[in-house]
Formats: C-alpha cells, sequence, structure tokens
C-alpha cells in the first residue's frame, strides 16, 4: 500500500526555495532618462501691466517659490507694518518675466490693477500649494467633479 504525505491547505504552504529569493531584475542597456521638474509657469494677465510709456505688458512667466523667498519678504518693514504688502513682495521675487520689461520686481507688482493682483496671488497659490495650475471644481447643476485649468488662460475662458 501506498501512502502520501498529508499537505498543508495551499495557504498555509511555504514556498519552493527557488521563490524565496527573487532573481535581479534585468538592466536595461540605457537606463529611462529622468523626469524634469517643471519650475516656471507661463500666465497672461487679465488686464496688463501699464508701463510708464503706456505700453502693455500681459504675458509672464512664475517660477516656483524657494522656502528663502516666503521667508525674506518677512523682514521687510513694509510687510511688517502692513501684512497685506506680502504678496507684493513674494510676487516680484517670482515673476521672472513679464512683457518686454527688463526686470520685475515689487514695484512693478504694486503698480498692477488689482484684477492683476488677484489673477497673480491665485496663480502662485495653485503653482506651488498644489504643484499644478488646475483646480478641482463641482458643476452647480450635475454635481459632478471636474478639473479646470487656471494658469495661462484668460478670464472667462475654460
Amino acid at each position: 500500500m501506498r501512502r502520501t504525505a498529508v499537505r498543508a491547505p495551499a495557504a498555509e504552504a511555504a514556498p519552493p526555495p527557488e521563490a524565496a529569493v527573487a532573481a535581479p531584475a534585468p538592466v536595461p542597456d540605457s537606463a529611462p532618462e529622468p523626469q524634469r521638474l517643471r519650475t516656471e509657469f507661463e500666465f497672461e494677465l487679465p488686464r496688463g501691466y501699464v508701463d510708464e510709456s503706456g505700453t502693455v505688458h500681459r504675458t509672464g512667466t512664475m517660477r516656483l517659490a524657494t522656502a528663502r523667498d516666503e521667508l525674506i519678504p518677512l523682514r521687510d518693514v513694509r510687510v511688517q507694518e502692513n501684512p497685506a504688502y506680502l504678496s507684493v513682495v513674494l510676487l516680484g521675487r517670482v515673476i521672472t518675466r513679464l512683457g518686454g520689461l527688463t526686470s520685475v520686481h515689487d514695484g512693478v507688482v504694486e503698480n498692477m490693477f488689482a484684477s492683476d493682483l488677484a489673477f497673480l496671488q491665485d496663480f502662485y497659490r495653485q503653482v506651488n500649494a498644489e504643484g499644478h495650475t488646475r483646480a478641482g471644481v463641482t458643476c452647480p447643476h450635475c454635481e459632478q467633479p471636474f478639473e479646470v485649468e487656471l494658469g495661462g488662460s484668460r478670464l472667462g475662458e475654460s
């Protein structure tokens, strides 16, 4: 009479020895190129900055803010006297290009129209806090969620 060993249920069975040690994954001939972090974002102001000669500057570029960008303005006397001035100083640091201007600084930002300042504050928050320029919204009629692109679009466009 032939006897067979009692087998453990499949869930309790030990893996075969060759499965216990995984073979190393083959190394591809050429390593994939690492993904680059996007650090600059283009925008278009709703109205535009008007310089001393009357030229309107609407398109620009904003870079990601660093911790230093957010800390240095806190030492500024204007910000200490009026905390609302923080966004003006901060935007003056992170806007790298605006139309044909040779330099962008807080003096340029403080002379922008209020609607352009509000646009740039929202754009800054989207780029730096969430890492993209899309916002999640919900349709007020059907209550379906969807995303809208905020960066680089004109007011009223989607």
